[in-house]
């Protein structure tokens, strides 16, 4: 996972993956099917064991506000968490890699997908006047800037910067709600 999220999908070599996970090129072929199937395989176990705690951060477990904050608070701590692994291996990597492959574009929607219906289910709770479409395009806001702070994140933006720019986007979010 920390090869191709610190290299990349493209530049991950099949012979540093093999020696990464000491896995002989054969077994990686018989088993993933070759890098494609490892980087897939790769992002559901990143899914499983680092994106729990961003997801979760929603609640509802207190106002939209709070909720909002603790989400992004995650996203920037994941964001930053190890110098050597920036940003976020879907956010960066995966929409890095993306572009010339139809597997990885169908997983990359999936995941996009994912976090903003998680959003709009929190969304849902708050109370206001909001319409239920609006509350779509709204939690697309919301899931495209913790994105953006992703890609500001490997970038070399430091984790208070990063903080500024939720703190605006949880504003704004929570001033529509109102």
């Amino acid at each position: 996972m920390r090869v191709f999220w610190a290299e990349g999908f493209d530049a991950a070599s099949i012979d540093r993956l093999c020696q990464e996970t000491r896995m002989p090129r054969a077994s990686l072929y018989k088993n993933y099917g070759g890098k494609e199937g490892l980087f897939l395989a790769t992002i559901a176990h990143y899914v499983k064991t680092c994106t729990g705690p961003v997801a979760d951060a929603l609640g509802p477990s207190g106002t939209l506000e709070t909720d909002l904050l603790a989400f992004f608070k995650e996203v920037v701590a994941l964001a930053t968490r190890d110098p050597r692994t920036p940003g976020c291996l879907i956010s960066c990597v995966l929409v890095d890699a993306a572009g010339a492959n139809a597997a990885f574009r169908k997983e990359l929607e999936h995941h996009f997908a994912a976090l903003e219906d998680r959003i709009v289910l929190r969304l849902d709770h708050a109370p206001g006047l909001f319409p239920a479409a609006d509350t779509r395009a709204l939690a697309g806001m919301l899931a495209a800037v913790a994105r953006g702070v992703m890609l500001r994140a490997r970038s070399g933006v430091q984790a208070a910067d990063l903080c500024g720019i939720t703190n605006v986007a949880v504003d704004c979010a929570v001033r529509l709600r109102a």
